[in-house]
């Protein structure tokens, strides 16, 4: 219960997150949003580890540990988030969020192949809804190009396609890393953690900096993308509190699922903050929703399915074959 709760803040957190990131990258690069967003959350997790008692334990992981979390840091933080900024920058938060939640399915063969997870033919079916949902969108294509062009916006797929894949592999990728490192490690220590992922994302970013032209090119951030990218990295990292905080008390088949349900809540926040730079016609919408009640269906059991809808004898056995 308080990892189902957990996962839906963080979802709500991190669907506002990518409303205000939309409006920091209309004025803003993805590197002067990486600059803002990635190291304002070490003084953020440093306060929340320290409220819950947690402070200390940074000092008691053991290297692998460490390891681990810095890994996650970096491929969550730096390359997932690159990736989702890019991606929001090219085609907007909607369709960029759309392609994202294929990262369940990143994380679901992570989980099979290290964590002992099974495939059912329920989560083929999600497997199959996933990929339906970015084609559901594509009869509405046309319709958004027009609305995207009068509000001076020009949409790039393939860009948006690409990097919005990037970033699902990098949050696809992540929560079995923090799984491996926090598992059954409880609520303060999971905050200690994500310190540690933290300062590894914001020295990572800190390398790149180190690039000739990039530090000026940071300086260079103007006032309305700092204001946007300032509130993005606020509730991103709230959002990031949450999540190693559920990852650390329940499974990452139950966390990973509840996550996708950022969804409905960036579209609720898209509809309000950006609405003139979005796609919103019923084709997004039902993509929206086939992709959604994909990543429902890989976070259920068959038990539970059978339960609610009983089938007969052979389609149960059916129902119940597993692999590997």
């Amino acid at each position: 219960m308080l990892g189902g709760l957990l996962s839906l803040l963080s979802a709500a957190t991190f669907g506002l997150n990518n409303a205000a990131v939309r409006r920091g990258v209309l004025t803003g690069s993805v590197l002067q949003g990486l600059v803002i967003t990635v190291p304002i959350g070490v003084p953020i997790f440093v306060l929340c580890a320290a409220v819950f008692g947690g402070l200390g334990a940074i000092f008691d992981f053991s290297f692998e540990t460490t390891v681990l979390l810095a890994a996650a840091g970096v491929v969550h933080f730096v390359i997932g988030r690159y990736g989702n900024y890019r991606g929001i920058q090219a085609w907007g938060g909607n369709l960029a969020g759309l392609v994202q939640q294929s990262s369940i399915l990143i994380t679901l063969c992570f989980a099979i192949a290290l964590l002992g997870e099974t495939l059912t033919p329920l989560r083929i079916f999600g497997i199959v809804l996933i990929f339906l949902g970015p084609v559901a969108m594509l009869p509405g294509r046309k319709r958004f190009q027009q609305k995207a062009a009068a509000a001076n916006f020009t949409p790039h797929y393939a860009e948006g396609f690409f990097f919005s894949m990037l970033a699902a592999l990098g949050y696809g990728t992540s929560p079995i890393l923090v799984r491996a490192a926090l598992e059954n490690r409880g609520l303060e220590t999971s905050l200690a953690g994500g310190t540690i992922s933290y300062v590894a994302a914001t020295l990572a970013v800190g390398l790149v900096l180190m690039i000739p032209g990039q530090m000026r090119h940071a300086l260079a951030t103007n006032r309305v993308a700092i204001r946007w990218f300032a509130i993005s990295g606020v509730f991103v990292c709230l959002s990031q509190v949450f999540r190693y905080m559920a990852l650390a008390v329940a499974p990452v088949t139950v966390v990973a699922p509840i996550l996708q349900l950022q969804a409905i809540f960036r579209t609720v926040f898209a509809w309000f903050l950006n609405r003139e730079q979005e796609a919103f016609d019923i084709w997004v919408i039902l993509g929206i929703v086939v992709s959604l009640l994909g990543a429902l269906a890989l976070s259920v059991s068959t038990d539970f399915v059978l339960n609610l809808i009983p089938l007969p004898a052979t389609l149960a056995e059916i129902a119940r074959w597993r692999w590997p």
